[in-house]
């Protein structure tokens, strides 16, 4: 076992120079700890990904989580968590204050640039995400299905719907799905633990939803908004924005323009985009909000992902073998693909694009990232001073 210090400093500068949102996180873990510090080999890191991608929550995160948690127990998880989300979720409350005293028409052009800033880094995530779990003719096909049913139906249950029929023709195609091989760490966490985060999770779903209703505290309001949309979002990264926007702007704690702003602003900085949670508890209409809606959003959106993770992680060792079971976890990830594709359209293209004039930022920023590799935060620059000209 490594000593979480350890764990802590390794994730902290990932934290600090992790750019390009969670697949490349992904991407820069599997250099850092399967080929340059070698904690864990390429069987495990990908079942790992596979697992945490089939889980509600935000899978970066959760890969490193996981991975601090096979080297250093819980607490090396906890670091893990901590130095990898921390730096990201500072500079989104800083934004966060800093937006509210932004005011005339450049600074409010330059925000709007910022949601353009959205346009493109969807884009460029959900053909990344096709390209590896839509390879196939079967697999594009779940995805467009889901689209479909994601832009047909209402609220939260079409993302759920879409993933569970996603799963299932997944499990009845059974393509490309096989066994796996054996893993080269062992899992810290004992069966009874296992439960023990289950049942938190499942009791807080449950039992959230019922305090809010007796007690009509704001706060338990915050915290339970925040930790539905953890709870059911699948994937993680991008496709957390229509859950998201369901929980805060539909309710009237804050506008489509700031959440959106604040949506293109998480774009420039390093870490997990969950950390967008912390900018939307902070401005939030509603207290606690500040620095203390700003840590109850963070956690809220964060926890039923880790507590999934470490519930399942001891019983996966079996289960994984299973082909039906990887099967309908491929199915389930093109499904993600279509979810992620219908957001796209609404909200992100609905409510950023205005004008001919803003397709051609949001058209520079795709191609900037895409074909010219340009850094995010380098886009999300050029496009507040383009959205700033404009205004």
């Amino acid at each position: 076992m490594l000593p979480p210090l350890e764990v802590l400093v390794a994730f902290l500068r990932l934290g600090l120079t992790s750019f390009g949102g969670p697949i490349a996180h992904l991407g820069y873990f599997r250099t850092e700890f399967v080929v340059r510090r070698g904690w864990l080999d390429d069987h495990a890191y990908s079942d790992l990904v596979a697992l945490c991608q089939f889980l509600p929550g935000p899978a970066s995160s959760q890969v490193g989580y996981s991975i601090g948690l096979l080297r250093a127990g819980y607490w090396g998880g906890l670091a893990a968590w901590l130095g990898f989300t921390l730096p990201s979720a500072i500079a989104m409350v800083c934004f966060a204050y800093g937006s509210r005293a932004l005011a005339g028409p450049l600074a409010l052009g330059a925000l709007h640039g910022l949601m353009l800033v959205a346009v493109a880094v969807v884009a460029q995530a959900v053909i990344g995400m096709a390209r590896s779990l839509c390879p196939d003719l079967p697999r594009a096909g779940i995805a467009v299905v889901a689209a479909l049913f994601a832009l047909a139906g209402i609220g939260s249950a079409r993302q759920l719907g879409a993933i569970a029929l996603g799963a299932l023709a997944g499990a009845l195609l059974r393509g490309g799905a096989t066994s796996a091989p054996a893993w080269s760490v062992t899992v810290p966490v004992s069966r009874r633990v296992g439960l023990l985060a289950l049942a938190a999770f499942f009791g807080l779903l449950v039992g959230l939803p019922i305090l809010r209703q007796f007690t009509d505290s704001a706060r338990i309001a915050l915290f339970d908004a925040f930790f539905r949309s953890g709870a059911f979002v699948f994937g993680g990264g991008h496709i957390v924005l229509p859950l998201l926007r369901e929980a805060v702007v539909v309710p009237g704690w804050t506008s489509d323009s700031t959440f959106l702003a604040g949506y293109g602003a998480a774009q420039a900085v390093p870490g997990p985009l969950f950390t967008f949670a912390a900018y939307l508890g902070a401005v939030a209409g509603i207290p606690p909000n500040g620095l203390l809606g700003a840590g109850l959003g963070l956690l809220g959106l964060s926890l039923p992902g880790l507590l999934l993770v470490t519930g399942v992680l001891p019983f996966w060792h079996t289960y994984r073998h299973r082909p039906g079971v990887r099967a309908a976890m491929r199915g389930a990830g093109a499904a993600v693909v279509g979810l992620l594709a219908a957001a796209l359209y609404d909200p992100v293209w609905t409510r950023s694009i205005r004008s001919p004039a803003d397709i051609g930022i949001a058209l520079a920023g795709f191609v900037l990232l895409t074909v010219g590799r340009a850094p995010p935060l380098a886009v999300c620059v050029l496009s507040a001073v383009a959205g700033a000209a404009l205004a």
